[in-house]
C-alpha cells in the first residue's frame, strides 16, 4: 500500500488542522492505521491509532481530548483532526498502515507515508 499524507501547515496556538492521509494498492480496509508524529531532535512518537473497521481508536495522553482519528474505508483515507493545538504539537506528522496487530508500537507498522509538517506558533 502507498500512502499519501497531507494538510500540514502553519497555524497559531489555539488553532486547527485537518490532516488527510490516502491509500493506495491492496483494500484498504485490511489495515489498521496510524498516526505517528516527529519533533526535531526527537524520537518519533505514536499520537493515535484506528482499527480496521473504525471501532477502536488510541490516543496518546498528550492529544486526547484535542485529536481525533477516523476513516473512511470507502474513500481509502485516514483523517487526523487536530484541535486546540499547542506549539509542542510541531512535529512531522506521518501515517502509516499495519496489516497484523494494531496499537501505538511503531513496529506494528508495515508501511509509512512522507510525512507532512505541522508548525504552531506561539
Amino acid at each position: 500500500v502507498q500512502l499519501q499524507a497531507s494538510g500540514g501547515g502553519l497555524v497559531q496556538a489555539g488553532g486547527s488542522l485537518s490532516l488527510s492521509c490516502a491509500a493506495s494498492g491492496r483494500t484498504f480496509s485490511s489495515y489498521n492505521m496510524g498516526w505517528f508524529r516527529q519533533a526535531p531532535g526527537k524520537e518519533r512518537e505514536s499520537v493515535a491509532a484506528i482499527t480496521r473497521s473504525g471501532s477502536g481508536t488510541y490516543y496518546t495522553s498528550s492529544v486526547k481530548g484535542r485529536f481525533t482519528i477516523s476513516r473512511d474505508n470507502a474513500k481509502n483515507t485516514v483523517y487526523l483532526q487536530m484541535n486546540s493545538l499547542k506549539p509542542e504539537d510541531t512535529a512531522v506528522y506521518y501515517c502509516a498502515a499495519a496489516e497484523g496487530a494494531w496499537g501505538p508500537q511503531s513496529n506494528l507498522y508495515d508501511y509509512w507515508g512522507q510525512g507532512t509538517q505541522v508548525t504552531v506558533s506561539s
